[in-house]
């Protein structure tokens, strides 16, 4: 029972960490936002009124920057809700995403793209 009911506690912990690390950091390198990885941070310009409207397909190419669940606002950075329930991290009220073409830290490939996404600074 003792062994039961350790292996189920080491599940319940590994789940809890995985969860846990779906969540990026945000900061400020070199004048923009970027994650805990220094991968460059966009803003949408349809966004609008703290609600996130990149979902399915476009959220593959740029994927929002996720939230805990029980993240906390600090300053500039908000928490919004998405569409599924899922928490993300919002600037100004813009809510912040990567861009998958990005291949290393410091690439801004998603810069001005169609006129809609820009790099997101402080």
């Amino acid at each position: 029972m003792r062994n039961h009911t350790a292996a189920a506690l080491a599940l319940a912990a590994a789940a809890l960490f995985s969860a846990g690390a779906q969540a990026q950091a945000v900061k400020t390198q070199d004048g923009i936002l970027v994650n805990s990885a220094g991968m460059t941070l966009y803003t949408f310009d349809k966004d609008a009124g703290g609600k996130s409207a990149c979902n399915d397909q476009c959220a593959k190419i740029w994927p929002p920057v996720m939230a805990g669940a029980d993240a906390k606002p600090m300053g500039d950075m908000t928490v919004i809700t998405r569409d599924d329930g899922t928490k993300q991290w919002a600037s100004k009220g813009k809510p912040l995403y990567t861009y998958a073409k990005d291949a290393k830290a410091g690439d801004k490939a998603g810069d001005n793209f169609k006129e809609v996404w820009h790099v997101a600074k402080p």
